[in-house]
Parts: structure tokens; C-alpha cells; sequence
């Protein structure tokens, strides 16, 4: 397989793959290097998927694609949200919102 996306540090590079596996996040090729580092690259990032015509109209010169920002935007979205209601339960006590009732302390005397 070749590494065809420009800002992965394998581009250009040839690799044989030697497996692939399915995750949250997709698909990935496990291509191994010359050291037997495996690693994991989606297929639109090698020669097996056509070059997106995003990239190709640029000529290499757009920095992000607009798929990859919705995706990482997509990716920012669900772990805000995550983040948000672990803290929600993790600090429930401490939330103004969340006390039913305050008892005034008796002044002693």
C-alpha cells in the first residue's frame, strides 16, 4: 500500500499491509514498516481509495478538509458531552442546584 496522505509522516512510503481491523472510528489498514512497527491508517489515506476530489482540485495546497473538520468536530462534540456529565456526577454535591435545603446553625451561646 502506499501512504497517500500528505501531512502523515509515512507518506510517499510503500507498505505491505498485513491486516485490518474495525473500530469506533472506522476501518484501518495495519501496514508495517521496515523496523515491524504496525501501524493502523485508514484506506482513504493509502493508494486502495481513489484521492478525494477535495484534494485533488487543491493540488495538495488546503490544509483540512472540510470532511475531516465535521468529523473532528463530530469527535469534539462527543467528548464534551461525555466530559460534561461526568463531572455533572461526579460533583453533584458541589452544585448550588442540586442542595434541597440548607439548615441554619444555631448560635451557641
Amino acid at each position: 500500500m502506499l501512504v497517500t496522505h500528505q501531512f502523515h509522516p509515512l507518506f510517499g512510503r510503500q507498505l505491505p499491509c498485513v491486516g485490518k481491523r474495525s473500530n469506533l472510528q472506522g476501518e484501518r489498514l495495519l501496514l508495517q514498516t521496515d523496523d515491524g512497527a504496525i501501524w493502523p491508517l485508514p484506506p482513504q489515506w493509502t493508494d486502495l481509495v481513489s484521492i478525494d476530489p477535495e484534494v485533488l482540485a487543491s493540488n495538495g495546497r488546503a490544509l483540512l478538509l472540510v470532511s475531516n473538520l465535521m468529523e473532528l468536530a463530530s469527535m469534539v462534540e462527543h467528548l464534551c458531552g461525555r466530559l460534561a456529565a461526568r463531572s455533572r456526577a461526579e460533583c453533584k454535591d458541589k452544585y448550588a442546584a442540586d442542595v434541597n435545603e440548607i439548615m441554619p446553625q444555631e448560635d451557641s451561646q
